[in-house]
């Protein structure tokens, strides 16, 4: 008669930077989010009014989280690729493999192992990688937006840049349409997120929700008696 004893082991996968540039990110769009959506509908001030100073100091704190996501993503980006860990690099290795992807394939109807050695599945990688994307086209496009509005400072320093994304893009109209058509992405991408990282945990018997908050993923190391 045999039994099974599931043991752990501690692998440390995100450093502190990138937890902390993790949550000031979801601050920063939960913010974005509900600032950006007053802008759209400012229904807390009458049409007849003349008084602006409700939505002055919405739109202040939308540029300022704006400016602070443009900065993150700057630094995010440097993380991945010049941190002193590559656990995330070494997803790009997982992403090219067809193993990975056959492992990918293969969990994906509940059979196999983790299809991955990294950070990232290599599914996940490609989605992080559409979503980095995204998030880049809202902060050249924010960018764009704000300096319309402000013709001093940094916003005169970054107006050749984004006057041609304004050019390019047919004016200032379909800059602001398609700043809020993308963030409707980000907004449905945030739950599927949530979603998956659970059901992962669940399904690998892994701790990857825990991870973004310790540093630490916890993976099972099975030993038979």
């Amino acid at each position: 008669m045999s039994d099974q004893e599931v043991l752990y082991r501690r692998k440390a996968l995100f450093s502190p930077a990138i937890r902390v540039c993790h949550w000031l990110r979801v601050l920063a769009i939960v913010v974005l989010t509900v600032t950006g959506f007053y802008i759209a509908w400012p229904f807390l001030m009458a049409p007849q009014s003349t008084d602006v100073l409700v939505n002055g100091w919405i739109r202040a704190v939308h540029e300022a989280f704006g400016l602070l996501l443009v900065a993150i993503t700057v630094v995010r980006m440097y993380l991945f690729f010049f941190s002193c860990s590559n656990v995330e690099r070494r997803s790009i290795r997982d992403a090219l493999s067809p193993k990975s992807w056959l492992r990918q394939i293969k969990a994906t109807f509940l059979v196999g192992e983790p299809p991955h050695r990294g950070a990232y599945e290599p599914l996940q990688l490609i989605g992080y990688l559409a979503v980095t994307l995204l998030i880049i086209f809202m902060c050249i496009t924010g960018l764009a937006l704000f300096a319309a509005d402000d013709h001093e400072g940094f916003a005169a320093l970054i107006s050749p840049m984004t006057d041609y994304v304004t050019y390019q893009m047919g004016g200032l109209a379909n800059v602001r349409l398609w700043h809020h058509y993308v963030m409707w992405g980000l907004i449905i991408f945030v739950p599927l997120h949530i979603y998956l990282v659970v059901w992962t945990g669940l399904r690998f018997r892994q701790s990857t929700a825990e991870a973004i908050f310790s540093g630490y993923s916890y993976e099972p190391s099975h030993k038979d008696h």
